[in-house]
């Protein structure tokens, strides 16, 4: 998100879904990934952490901070999670973008209201409240769109065993219901940290989120 449409926070997760199972194994994928970070001259560690459906794993890079002069502790190691959703639900829709920031390269990626879908189930399905989820979903709102809810009723029938039926028209209504029990205080203090410009975090306010839902309507 922060490379393809500029949002404006960091992350400490790549977070794939496998849409392509054939001829995929796990194991392979991650062979692959240290085989091409050795090959850079960096020095890793890997932590392994595999469960369905999603399969994850930890990279820490050893000396990557102290090299670029980001950390005055030598030991401390700069740590990416990679998770792969090998189960994804059904309903995505995908585009190819080109990215040209540093390195030129394309990445087939969920579009905008897919994505947003996924950013849904994670702010109301998730089993503990992770404050970037909600900085994410003020700027969906922003951006005015909808999510896509094939794909959205799909994940919560996959995770909740219940249909919902979220749609254009019922879909603010469902928002504002379930803001009403979200702590925002402990949403803040989760995702001050990942943000550059902590005035941000005054967004993240539930009575500012109704009046942009009422604005939307």
């Amino acid at each position: 998100m922060r490379l393809l449409y500029g949002l404006r926070r960091f992350s400490e997760d790549l977070d794939f879904s496998l849409i392509k199972k054939q001829g995929y194994k796990f194991d392979d994928f991650l062979k692959k990934i240290i085989s091409e970070l050795e090959e850079y001259g960096l020095s890793i560690e890997i932590k392994n952490g595999i469960k369905e459906p999603v399969q994850s794993v930890m990279v820490k890079f050893k000396d990557v901070l102290d090299i670029l002069g980001l950390s005055t502790q030598k030991e401390q190691k700069l740590s990416i999670r990679i998770e792969i959703d090998s189960n994804p639900p059904r309903g995505w829709n995908t585009e190819l973008s080109l990215v040209s920031n540093h390195f030129v390269f394309t990445i087939l990626h969920f579009d905008i209201p897919s994505l947003y879908a996924t950013k849904i189930h994670a702010c109301f399905f998730r089993k503990y409240i992770k404050g970037r989820d909600f900085y994410d979903l003020i700027w969906y709102l922003g951006k005015n769109v909808m999510p896509n809810f094939e794909f959205l009723n799909n994940a919560i029938e996959q995770t909740e065993k219940k249909g919902l039926d979220l749609n254009a028209k019922n879909f603010n209504d469902f928002l504002k219901e379930n803001l009403t029990g979200v702590d925002f205080a402990r949403v803040r203090k989760d995702v001050e940290r990942f943000i550059e410009d902590k005035s941000e975090l005054k967004l993240l306010n539930r009575d500012i989120i109704l009046k942009v839902l009422n604005k939307n309507l």
